[in-house]
């Protein structure tokens, strides 16, 4: 399609991509409030229930990854279709469910669908909006992100106040709305005629992807052992294969190599804010899980609202501007965490809102950066990439923040904190803050200070 027609599709797709998002999001994000209530219904423990949350997020990484490759043979809209009609598929499932196990396949088959949208996001901007326009657009994706985020605790605490929980599985449905919208702006994509799938390799990687979220959910080293053979057999396999799953150039490109290592280190060191805040309010401040919700909103409100004004500064100013910037609200909120944990819940908050907005902005800033050193063949398997390894980032930091919270601490570093009972919370706020200096020094090293590029001279190999 000629560019006009590209930039007005570009328009239409990603408000449309900002609702896909929010009904994703709340889709995973509400059964996490019910999981008593399923362990109640059935039988069952909470350990054993958490799989209704936890086998969904791991397909829906995996199938991020996988749906970005074929992104990049197969026409999108055609993907599109496939991955919003089994996500309602899965939902009928389980609003049909008498049995755990049934209600399990169907969070399982929406995971399946539902993970085609974290890698549309990722791709739509790369492919529908140049360089110069790349940011605006990702911040429009990430509000829709942020808005599923704030409202998703609050529909389900409303839905299961009226209704069974069951009901949560209709959310989906309201999914199928967009998909008109993607037939008709995705019309006029060009067929792709890429290499063959390889689906050993495919399947290789996501084995040890698999192997690898299950090792550190269930702390079990047998699946990490798994997890190094499938990665070994992986690496064998590209070097062999005429067609590779991931081709060696891709991992060999220095600056999306690097730019996703950042991304990883810096996602696990902001999963912090939702994942230790919720418990810092409620076993340091004995808030309840509703009030908990509620001090998560502002923050999640606020980045809503400025999604589009990172993306516009993204675009004015270059990402390395808005990388520094972001990174410096996010590292200011976790010393104020650190200083503060314990303090009233209203100081938390907007603590928060700070850490949320710069976790937001740091990733529309990584996002933009690393979709510039893609070439276009690779843009679908790049993106999917980087939306998986946050799945993995985040898995992996609330295992690890998990056990320190667990084993406490009876002295704290930050000699601002005089609340002993968080200290283990100011602690791990202050460690992560150091950690992000870290990773600021290496963006720094790689990709230098803050400049400006010509709006119409953006480098394949630049994450600027």
């Amino acid at each position: 399609m000629d560019s006009e027609s590209q930039a007005r599709a570009g328009r239409k797709l990603i408000r449309v991509l900002a609702f896909t998002l929010v009904i994703t999001v709340m889709s995973a994000t509400m059964f996490n409030i019910v999981l008593p209530l399923i362990a109640a219904d059935f039988g069952l423990t909470i350990s054993q229930v958490s799989w209704v949350s936890s086998a969904f997020l791991l397909v829906y990484a995996i199938g991020t990854m996988l749906y970005g490759k074929l992104a990049d043979s197969y026409k999108l809209k055609s993907l599109l279709t496939f991955g919003l009609v089994f996500f309602a598929f899965g939902s009928l499932i389980g609003l049909a469910a008498q049995s755990y196990w049934t209600v399990l396949l169907g969070r399982v088959l929406q995971g399946i669908g539902a993970a085609v949208v974290p890698a549309t996001a990722g791709i739509i901007p790369a492919r529908f909006f140049p360089p110069e326009t790349r940011g605006r657009a990702l911040g429009i994706a990430m509000t829709g992100l942020a808005i599923g985020s704030a409202i998703g605790p609050a529909v389900a605490a409303l839905v299961v106040s009226a209704v069974h929980w069951r009901w949560l599985f209709c959310m989906p449905l309201f999914g199928l709305l967009a998909l008109p919208f993607y037939r008709k702006y995705l019309n006029e994509e060009p067929a792709k005629e890429g290499s063959p799938i390889d689906w050993l390799g495919g399947g290789l990687l996501a084995g040890a992807v698999a192997s690898l979220l299950l090792a550190i959910t269930n702390a079990a080293w047998p699946y990490a052992a798994g997890c190094a053979a499938l990665l070994i057999a992986f690496y064998a396999r590209i070097r062999s294969a005429k067609s590779p799953f991931i081709r060696l150039e891709l991992l060999r490109n220095r600056s999306y190599s690097v730019g996703i290592a950042i991304a990883f280190a810096a996602t696990a060191v902001a999963y912090s804010l939702p994942f230790l805040s919720p418990q810092l309010l409620t076993h340091v401040n004995g808030l309840s899980p509703a009030w908990v919700g509620l001090t998560m909103v502002p923050a999640a409100v606020v980045t809503a609202v400025l999604g589009r004004s990172a993306g516009k500064l993204a675009d004015a100013r270059g990402n390395p501007f808005l990388f520094y910037a972001s990174t410096g609200l996010l590292c200011f909120s976790l010393l104020l965490l650190s200083g503060f944990a314990g303090i009233s819940p209203g100081f938390i908050a907007a603590f928060l809102i700070f850490g949320t907005v710069g976790h937001s902005f740091m990733y529309i800033a990584l996002s933009n950066g690393i979709s510039r050193t893609l070439p276009p063949e690779q843009v679908g398997i790049g993106m999917g990439l980087l939306s998986m390894l946050n799945f993995i980032a985040g898995a992996v930091s609330a295992s690890l923040f998990g056990g320190v919270v667990d084993r406490g601490a009876s002295s704290g570093w930050n000699p601002l904190n005089v609340y002993p009972s968080a200290f283990a919370y100011s602690n791990l706020y202050l460690i992560l803050a150091g950690l992000l200096a870290v990773f600021i020094a290496v963006y720094f090293l790689q990709f230098g200070g803050i400049r400006r590029r010509g709006a119409n001279s953006p480098k394949a190999t630049s994450i600027s």
